[in-house]
């Protein structure tokens, strides 16, 4: 009986082999064998065997110096994703005249659990910096989209997002829930959401909705420009615009 007891790990295969795959993050693209067993907490032996099959299946790929990477595979099926692809060939024509005619940083969002998921994102290069990359996520409470995506998420999502902490990014960060909600149900009656140096303090981004062919908000699209002036007289008649066209962009492709 002596000695440190072992952990025992619960995880399914399925669960080990997801493991694996979350091992590479944009900080981590390249991973050898030791470091994917130590990032998924595995023995090398089980990563090894599993590491063996995803690339079997194209899940990864060995590169001429031994180590691994995320494989196209994974891109070809996600690509499946309704919220994924369709969604970012609607939107995309929409994001690019908004660039073409603000310049500004444009980005696409939608809601997982309590975060905002960036799907695509046009960087203008003299626009002011952000913290978002496609691929990310970002707490719903405090950008353009997030706030968006929060406004119309099921009543239970909000309430735990406002019962839970609210992480504060800048002095403007709005972190009282019975003034977050009130800034929802203006979202809902606007039609757009105004992240006013909530995020960075040199920046404001400006949301709108985009829903399908029941009229459910499945997506958000939004510019972040610097901020002061006019930034949101300017740029929300041009987002909601864009949010509209692409709405509509979607359910012509439903009913072909």
């Amino acid at each position: 009986m002596g000695g440190a007891r072992q952990r025992v790990d619960r995880r399914s295969v399925t669960g080990r082999a997801f493991a694996v795959l979350e091992a590479f993050t944009p900080e981590h693209p390249v991973l050898t064998l030791s470091e994917v067993a130590r990032r998924a907490e595995l023995p090398l032996t089980t990563a090894h065997r599993l590491v063996a099959e995803l690339c079997a299946s194209r899940a990864l790929e060995r590169d001429g110096d031994g180590a691994y990477r995320i494989g196209l595979r994974l891109w070809e099926i996600a690509s499946l994703a309704p919220r994924g692809v369709p969604l970012r060939e609607a939107a995309l024509p929409f994001l690019e005249d908004l660039y073409e005619v603000t310049h500004e940083n444009v980005q696409l969002g939608v809601r997982e659990g309590h975060d905002v998921v960036y799907i695509e994102r046009i960087a203008g290069r003299r626009a002011v910096g952000v913290l978002t990359r496609v691929g990310g996520h970002f707490p719903l409470q405090a950008s353009g989209n997030g706030l968006v995506l929060l406004a119309h998420a099921p009543e239970a999502v909000q309430q735990e997002v406002l019962e839970g902490p609210l992480e504060r990014f800048t002095e403007h960060t709005v972190t009282d829930p019975a003034k977050l909600r009130r800034m929802l149900a203006q979202i809902r009656r606007d039609g757009f959401a105004v992240s006013d140096r909530q995020v960075t303090v040199d920046a404001v981004s400006v949301a709108a909705p985009i829903v399908d062919v029941r009229g459910d908000v499945i997506a958000s699209l939004s510019i972040v420009s610097r901020a002061g002036g006019t930034v949101v007289e300017r740029l929300a008649p041009v987002v909601r615009a864009a949010a509209l066209g692409t709405s509509r962009a979607l359910s012509s492709r439903r009913h072909h």
